[in-house]
């Protein structure tokens, strides 16, 4: 599942056609995804302009000048791609309509943005801008990693007595939002420490410096556009390309790439999740 990079990397693709852009023709070619599409979807967004276009956690926000906000997430295999707009020197002709175009956006200046989703785990919902946060899907949300709201204090003091694994923690939505298995793997790798360590056992010291490792890895993984590794494509349709320096995610039965490690990278399986760390390096 795309998490914040990727996320953020397909909002970043969309700006220049979307936001304070009019959708000339919304066209919705299913009754639902992952949930029912809401009623009247098609022309609640028809003739309406994004005013902007923002992320929370793994959801892209579309605020409308109607009062509504479009809220999508991409879930397993969901793609927004973009067609007829000229980045640079290219252009990109709309394609053939495929069989998973369940959503198609046709832009006032020209643009067309396809949501084509082949297992159909996404999802998209419209609700009164006005709700902001307190949408079903955003109220129980932590404080995005990248924000002002996501510091060392606010960390130790939410880690403070969890029993779980310190990995489990990370992956909470609650306590901080948009952190995948990818990324969270990465992290702990980073930071020296051993994901079956119980979250509440970590000094205060080594849960702060996961702090600025955790913006770092994000940051970094936003610049090399995502992870792809099985559906994920950016909005132009290209691979992202941050799978190519993991140091341990995937990477199995490799060798450390910890100077003078002697160690390689294991794999288990963790709250139903592939877990890859160096048990020499992380304690």
């Amino acid at each position: 599942m795309p998490e914040l990079p990727e996320v953020e990397t397909v909002r970043r693709g969309l700006l220049p056609v979307m936001e304070g852009q009019v959708i000339a023709k919304a066209t919705v070619n299913r009754p639902d995804l992952r949930w029912p599409f809401p009623e009247g979807m098609a022309e609640r967004l028809t003739g309406k302009r994004i005013k902007a276009l923002r992320r929370r956690s793994k959801y892209i926000l579309a605020d409308l000048d109607s009062g509504e906000t479009l809220l999508i997430h991409l879930g397993m295999s969901g793609r927004m791609l973009i067609s007829g707009h000229t980045v640079g020197e290219f252009h990109h002709p709309h394609p053939v309509p495929e069989k998973h175009d369940h959503v198609v956006f046709d832009m006032e200046q020209g643009a067309r943005i396809t949501f084509n989703d082949a297992r159909r785990f996404g999802a998209m919902d419209l609700f009164g801008t006005e709700v902001g946060d307190a949408h079903w899907l955003l109220k129980n949300l932590g404080p995005e990693p990248l924000g002002n709201a996501f510091h060392e204090a606010y960390l130790i003091e939410r880690l403070k007595g969890k029993n779980s694994p310190i990995k489990t923690v990370l992956l909470d939505q609650g306590i901080v939002s948009g952190l995948g298995n990818i990324y969270v793997c990465e992290v702990l790798f980073r930071a020296n420490i051993n994901p079956k360590r119980k979250a509440g056992q970590l000094s205060s010291a080594r849960v702060a410096s996961l702090v600025p490792i955790i913006r770092e890895v994000l940051s970094e993984a936003i610049e090399a556009g995502g992870s792809s590794l099985k559906d994920y494509r950016q909005a132009d349709g290209e691979l992202g390309y941050f799978q190519h320096v993991f140091r341990v995610y995937d990477r199995e039965g490799e060798p450390c790439v910890t100077p003078d490690c002697k160690g390689s990278v294991a794999r288990f399986v963790q709250s139903g999740r592939s877990t890859f760390y160096c048990p020499q390096c992380q304690r």
